[in-house]
This record gives C-alpha cells, structure tokens and sequence, in this order.
C-alpha cells in the first residue's frame, strides 16, 4: 500500500510567487531559462538552471554549476524569497487550462514504494539524465521540482480538496507565457491531515504521470542517504521525494507527434505505396487533419495532409503494448519503411508535444527542415494504468501531460 506524508514546505511569500515559479528545468533550454529569467534575481531558473549565472556555453553539468545551485538555494532562503511552513503540511495545487482544472495534493512519496515498485512506472530513464537530477538533489539537499503522480479516483479526497478550494488561496495566478492558471492552498487542519494519509494507504498503486528522472534521482539519493547514515530509522525526510498527486479521472493525455528529416531514399509516391500495405490512406488536403481515434494516424508531406488507418491484423487488442499507435507508428512506419530503429538515439526524427499543435509540424515540414510528419492519436489514462499495473514499459515519446507544474510553488528539504 502506498505511504504519503504531509512535509514542512518552504514556499515563496505570496507577493513575489510569480517573480520566483518557473516552468520545469526540463521544458526549455539553457538560453530559453536565460531568457525567461532576464533581469529577475528572484527566478526559480537561478537554482533549477544555475548555468544562467555563468557565460553563454558553459557547461550545465560543470562541478561550479550544480554548487551555484546549491549557492543560490541558501541565497534565496536567506533573502526571504523561500521561506519554511511552521509545521508539516499537505496543499491544494489546482491547474486550469482551456477551462478545465485539475486538483491535485501536495506531499511527500516514499522511497521504498519506488524501489518496491508501489510507485509504478510507464517509462524507461536515461542514466545521464537521472544523474544529473541527483547531483542536483544532492547538492541543494531538497526536492526543488515535484513529480507529477496519479492515483485512482477518491471520493474521500476530493471531499478533503473540494473543502479548501471553496476557501481563498493564498496563491492565485496565471502564468506567463501559456496563459494557465496555477492556485494553491494549505492544508493544515489536523483531522484532514491524518484522513489524506490514510486515504493513501489503502491504495495498491501510484503512478508516475511526468517526472521519471526526476523520482528515479530522488529515490536514488534516499538510498544514499539512507546507506551513509548509522542511525537510519526510515523516517527521515530523506525517505521522502515530493510529489503532486492528481486523480486519473480528470488528467488528459495529449498527442505527441514525430517529424523526419528524410524518406530513406523513398519519393513520396514510393512512401505512400508502402505504407498502404498496412494503412488505408485518404488525402485530405492542405489543412491539419487530426487523429479521430485509436489507429487513426495523419501524416503530412509535401503540402499535403493524409488520414492513416491501421487495418485489421496490424495489431493484437489483447497485447498492452502492441496495440498503442505509438508501436504500431513505430513498427510499421518509422522502423519497416523510415529505418528508424531507435526513436531514442535516431538524429533523423524528433518529437513535438502536441500542446504546439498541428501547425507546429506543418511548419517543420514546409520550412524544409523536416519532410514529413507523423500526427498520433493520444494514449488514455486507462492505457498507461494497465501498462504500468502489467509491468511493461511504453515506447519512448508516448505520453505528454499538460499543462506542465510550476515549480517553485513549494520546495521539500532532504533534511
């Protein structure tokens, strides 16, 4: 069963949250987190992108750099843009977007529910990327950023989180640049408190949405911590990364698409020959043509928009991870006819998160950069559960959760 802890935040005073949130460390490059902070010493970026404190090259994963964060860490503590909570909390962390908002609860998840695969996975991590996120844990002994989990839907809970929503937050904003609402409160009645944990506790699973790396550093330094400590007892606040938690009934997974640089030699005549083999094609012009449904594809080349339909025997219903578009995409498409063996090391393809829009691959396309695209239809909530609950791992560049967690909302100390 799965153990969630409430956690003495430290959080920005709530006239300069806006000057300190940021979008996460791994959503924009060096010189965009450069951009973005400007002039603003108060940007979370100081801290989750230190590398802006330095020229232009340098390296972000310098010894000098990950100690800047660590630097930057203490400065903003000291200079009371971070202050600590007087005692163990949960939060309210509510995102809106087009309309729709999500509730999801502040805490801390434990480190043996990941290892022990309570805390289930649907992706696979790159080694240089987890260790980068540890050296970062390591060096400013806190979870700067949070995972973003799911859990199964609670009426409990959303009794718990619908009681303080009705109250005013103490921080309410729209974030600049996508436009999304971001709302937070307290949780910090003691009945409620106990009740979330207990809550928690009877569910046989969590699952990791968006931040693989980022819990596969922190659980990784937990251990560390844990190894080098004599006196280890397992309720130390390293034993804990945090996490926001929502209920799979109100995320939505949007599509995330693939551009290729090149047709393997095939005209597009040639292309089109051999993807029906197994798709029925339909032209449809020079507008975007969105996916309608599961193995429903578009594919865009050379000004032109076309609906792919898998046919029947392309794919077995009753296999978890042979029956996503993404595999069947990859599969019959980008590996049989592209040559595109390895969507994570291939330089001839990339992928664009579907919050850019079909535009944003027709773009690619027509500027000459890219010359075709690959639009998916977008898995389900239930998929990635089932996947997750089965022990398999999806295909690279499957799942793209919007909107993003601003971070710098709360921060959680390993100690």
């Amino acid at each position: 069963m799965a153990t969630i802890r409430p956690f003495r935040g430290i959080r920005p005073p709530q006239d300069i949250v806006e000057d300190v949130a940021s979008r996460p460390y791994d959503v924009l490059n060096s010189a965009e987190a450069r951009a973005e902070a400007g002039d603003n010493e108060k940007s979370l970026y100081h801290i989750i992108r230190p590398e802006i404190d330095f020229p232009e090259g340098t390296n972000e994963h310098e010894d000098k750099v990950y100690k800047q964060a660590a630097l930057n860490f203490r400065k903003f503590q000291e200079k009371g843009w971070l202050v600590a909570d007087e005692k163990e909390n949960y939060y309210v962390y509510a995102q809106t977007m087009n309309g729709k908002t999500q509730y999801g609860i502040v805490g801390c998840a434990y480190v043996p529910d990941y290892m022990d695969e309570v805390i289930k996975k649907h992706e696979l991590t790159r080694k240089d990327k987890e260790d980068d996120r540890m050296r970062h844990v390591r060096e400013t002994g806190a979870n700067i950023e949070p995972v973003f989990l799911a859990y199964p839907d609670n009426d409990n809970l959303a009794q718990i989180i619908a009681s303080y929503t009705i109250t005013k937050p103490v921080y309410d904003f729209i974030a600049p640049g996508d436009g999304f609402r971001h709302t937070f409160w307290v949780i910090d009645r003691e009945q409620d408190i106990k009740n979330i944990t207990a809550e928690f506790e009877t569910m046989p699973a969590l699952y990791i949405a968006d931040g693989h790396h980022r819990s596969a550093a922190a659980a990784r330094v937990g251990a560390e911590k844990a190894r080098q400590n004599p006196n280890h007892r397992g309720d130390e606040d390293y034993n804990y990364f945090m996490a926001v938690l929502f209920p799979a009934g109100q995320l939505t997974i949007i599509d995330y698409n693939r551009v290729v640089k090149d047709m393997n030699g095939l005209s597009k005549a040639e292309l089109l020959e051999a993807i029906s083999q197994h798709f029925d094609i339909e032209e449809k012009g020079s507008e975007p043509y969105r996916p309608v449904a599961l193995h429903n594809f578009a594919l865009y080349t050379d000004h032109v928009w076309y609906s792919l339909t898998a046919k029947p025997g392309t794919y077995d219903d009753n296999d978890p991870i042979g029956v996503l578009d993404v595999t069947i995409s990859s599969k019959l498409i980008l590996d049989r006819i592209l040559g595109i063996k390895d969507l994570r090391t291939d330089k001839r393809i990339d992928f664009v998160g579907g919050i850019r829009g079909l535009e944003e691959l027709q773009r690619r396309v027509d500027s000459g950069e890219m010359a075709l695209a690959l639009a998916l239809y977008p898995v389900s909530m239930k998929q990635l559960m089932d996947i997750a609950d089965s022990g398999n791992i999806m295909p690279p560049k499957t799942t793209w959760f919007e909107p993003k967690l601003r971070s710098g909302l709360v921060i959680h100390l390993l100690e």
